[in-house]
């Protein structure tokens, strides 16, 4: 094992000097540039290799090199072909790079800079597009990666492991410049940062493009995370962007590609109903990387989750490190007395099982038989520090029609691949919280998507004028929720007027009922815009047919494979089987002197150690194959400090599962109050539970509005129990309570 830290005792310089990061937003779509500069400044011939952390389903582009005024710009081609072309470009003296995905995880790259002469500088652009996900506030979140986390390798695995040198943040040697572009039909708002931002400068009078950038100095120290607001987002849009005139008319690239935004309105009667069943599995990442603040906000949020549970449903909660454990053997109903036995267990849990084995407490799960009329909605709880990406995703893929799959991404670096592939994969919804984010709120959400009723038979219809004909690239929508996008891509070939229209419906079945939006759009393309559509439509595409290809076998899956690589060849999108690869033909000097190789740091957020790589082919240098080991020795001091218990969750935990309160002196004390103060103001014909609930109720109105999302679900629960008893004089009740704690909150504002 060697330790991370800087390359070595002599501190050498490490060849990354800057990078620099223009960000271009089109409504939800992002086109990122990146450019690094490496400088040589040892005395020796040096190959740098730098492991860095893309959006899973970005699409890659775009990668060039320039060396002095020479520019050379790479090529896709098959994966092996490539390795070859770079492996015999060294040995020949020549410069080359290599840029290519992990095996095991398609949100890791590695880019290998060939050989550079002592003195010499290299400058890389390096171009990607991928979608913005909408956050629960209805925020856009683009994410930045600084971090990548070790990823756990499972035990018996057979993947060698990648050294990636980590280092504090402090002497990251090379400097961050970013700045964004930000344009919608609608007005941009506002953009927030985790990291200082100069002034938002609107370049338009109607607000609808913007510029903004990070204060200068940013040391590259964590992850730069975007939230971008536009005025009534939630619009459906169409966007028809033009083919490439060099490009063969009835291809992907040659056709106009239409991407379609969509945003179901589910009628106010059916959204009012909350579901009463389900079978509520949690399951809660506990490896040591889970240690501090990040475990303690997990435990705080299960007790939300269990405390907002309908009563009459089935739950349990399992938690995984290099084993698994289950509270109870199988999905229990809920009752105060399971709901109990769980909070108990909750409390004892620690990030103490070790690595992060999430494959095999997945195929017990599923393994378990569904509890008839209870659909199964299972939330997944991980900093997602997983080496086996692709084969978790197949699993839920594979029992896909068999529940909902909810999934939380905690703190920086959690793989992005693995957290959205879970939630589209599964029909559910995916969150990313970070460190400093409060884990409730977007908890909750995901609570309620998984209350509404599930939306079945779902089809897209397309209604286009004559001579026009339309081609799926975006595999079957499998979930719509309330308020949540669903993107559509689709190829339009033929020929139409210019004046015309098109028309796309997307029907469902909700709890029983038809449905249907429909969204009419021009199919006017839009103006050059560097084919972003185009290639994240290649991207969607690309996807499925890999997931295809894991399914399958033999002959199939060359074919598939086969099909992968031509797509990824013709639009320049990178894939799980093909690599851009450069090599600067140049005079063709042989090097004189042994390669030397230099990992590139990467900041860290905690201490890690890392297996040392082994050789690759003929040339004696250390090449890093693709994926990470882990080892969990994070010290709790690296993590923020949390305070005392919330207030809120102090409340909350005095709950019974029925949805009411018990009037006793813990009540009092959450309430602030004495005994005595909480029981003499009590009308004296009312019971004891009916004034506890009713005093909760307005301290939760009065005290914690700002944090209604979560404990709103908790509170509808202790209203309906409310109204069952049909107590009498509430008014009075409401009256006597705002009196008691200071408040004036109206009784139907209270629900009741």
């Amino acid at each position: 094992m060697k330790c991370c830290g800087l390359l070595n005792a002599e501190k050498e310089p490490v060849p990354l000097k800057s990078v620099e990061v223009e960000l271009e937003v089109r409504a939800h779509v992002a086109t990122v540039v990146s450019t690094l500069n490496y400088e040589n400044k040892e005395d020796k011939p040096l190959e740098a290799v730098f492991v860095f952390p893309l959006p899973g389903d970005a699409a890659v582009c775009h990668f060039s090199a320039k060396i002095g005024q020479t520019e050379i710009v790479a090529e896709v081609k098959e994966k092996q072909k490539a390795h070859e072309e770079y492996d015999d470009a060294l040995s020949s003296g020549q410069q080359a790079f290599l840029l290519e995905e992990s095996d095991q995880s398609p949100d890791i790259f590695s880019l290998s800079v060939g050989s550079l002469r002592p003195g010499e500088s290299a400058s890389i652009r390096l171009e990607y597009v991928t979608e913005l996900a909408v956050q629960a506030d209805e925020g856009l979140r683009f994410c930045l990666p600084a971090v990548i986390n070790p990823r756990y390798q499972p035990q018996g695995s057979e993947d060698v492991c990648i050294q990636v040198t980590s280092v504090p943040a402090s002497l990251v040697p090379y400097s961050l410049s970013f700045s964004a572009r930000v344009s919608s039909p609608r007005p941009v708002s506002k953009v927030e940062s985790n990291c200082p931002l100069d002034a938002l400068q609107y370049l338009n009078t109607e607000q609808t493009q913007a510029t903004v950038k990070l204060v200068g100095g940013h040391k590259f120290d964590r992850d730069v995370e975007l939230l971008i607001y536009y005025k009534d987002a939630h619009q459906p849009t169409a966007v028809v962007e033009a083919g490439q005139a060099s490009a063969k008319p009835g291809s992907l690239m040659g056709d106009p590609v239409v991407m379609l935004s969509l945003y179901p309105e589910f009628p106010q009667a059916v959204m009012s109903s909350v579901a009463s069943c389900g079978e509520f599995v949690f399951l809660l990442d506990r490896s040591g990387s889970m240690d501090g603040a990040r475990i303690k906000s997990a435990r705080e949020t299960l007790l939300l989750l269990l405390k907002s549970l309908p009563m009459g449903c089935y739950f349990n909660i399992y938690s995984f490190g290099s084993n698994h454990e289950h509270i109870f053997s199988e999905s229990v109903e809920y009752s105060q007395k399971t709901m109990e036995e769980a909070l108990k267990k909750i409390e004892e849990m620690g990030a103490d099982l070790g690595g992060t084995e999430i494959l095999e407490p997945l195929k017990h799960i599923y393994s378990q038989p569904c509890i008839p009329s209870q659909p199964r909605q299972l939330f997944v709880f991980t900093d997602g520090e997983v080496g086996n990406t692709k084969e978790v995703i197949n699993l839920v893929r594979k029992n896909s029609g068999s529940h909902r799959c909810f999934s939380f991404g905690i703190g920086e670096g959690a793989s992005s691949a693995l957290i959205n592939g879970l939630a589209k994969e599964g029909g559910g919804h995916a969150q990313f919280i970070t460190d400093t984010d409060r884990m409730q709120p977007k908890v909750m959400q995901s609570l309620r998507f998984s209350l509404q009723p599930a939306v079945m038979d779902i089809s897209v219809k397309w209604d286009l004028p004559k001579g026009v004909s339309v081609t799926a690239l975006s595999p079957p929508i499998t979930a719509l929720f309330q308020g949540q996008r669903s993107l559509v891509y689709a190829q339009l070939t033929g020929q139409s007027s210019e004046a015309a229209e098109g028309c796309v419906t997307v029907k469902y079945s909700l709890a029983g009922h038809p449905s249907q939006n429909q969204l009419h759009f021009s199919l006017k393309p839009a103006e050059d815009t560097g084919l972003p559509v185009h290639r994240l439509a290649a991207r969607t595409l690309i996807g499925s047919l890999e997931m295809e290809e894991r399914g399958s076998g033999g002959d199939k899956e060359e074919g598939v494979k086969k099909k992968v690589v031509e797509l990824s060849v013709q639009s320049g999108v990178s894939s799980a089987f093909t690599a851009f690869i450069a090599v600067n033909k140049g005079d063709g000097e042989v090097l004189q002197g042994p390669l030397v190789v230099r990992n590139v740091p990467t900041p860290r957020m905690m201490a890690c150690c890392m297996p040392m790589p082994q050789y690759r082919n003929s040339i004696s240098r250390l090449i890093p194959m693709r994926d990470y080991c882990y080892q969990s020795d994070v010290s709790e001091s690296c993590l923020p400090k949390q305070p005392p218990r919330d207030p809120l969750l102090q409340l909350v935990s005095l709950q019974k599962a029925s949805g009411c309160w018990v009037l006793d002196p813990a009540l009092a004390a959450a309430l602030g109050k004495t005994s005595e103060e909480v029981e003499k103001p009590k009308p004296a014909s009312v019971n004891q539970e009916v004034w506890a609930t009713i005093l909760a109720l307005i301290w939760l109105h009065g005290f914690k509005m700002d944090a209604q999302e979560e404990w709103e679900l908790l509170a509808m629960k202790a209203v309906s129990w409310l109204h069952a008893q049909n107590a009498p004089c509430v008014t009075e009740c409401v009256e006597a309570g705002n009196a008691l704690l200071g408040f004036n909150v109206q009784k139907d504002a209270l629900g009741l």
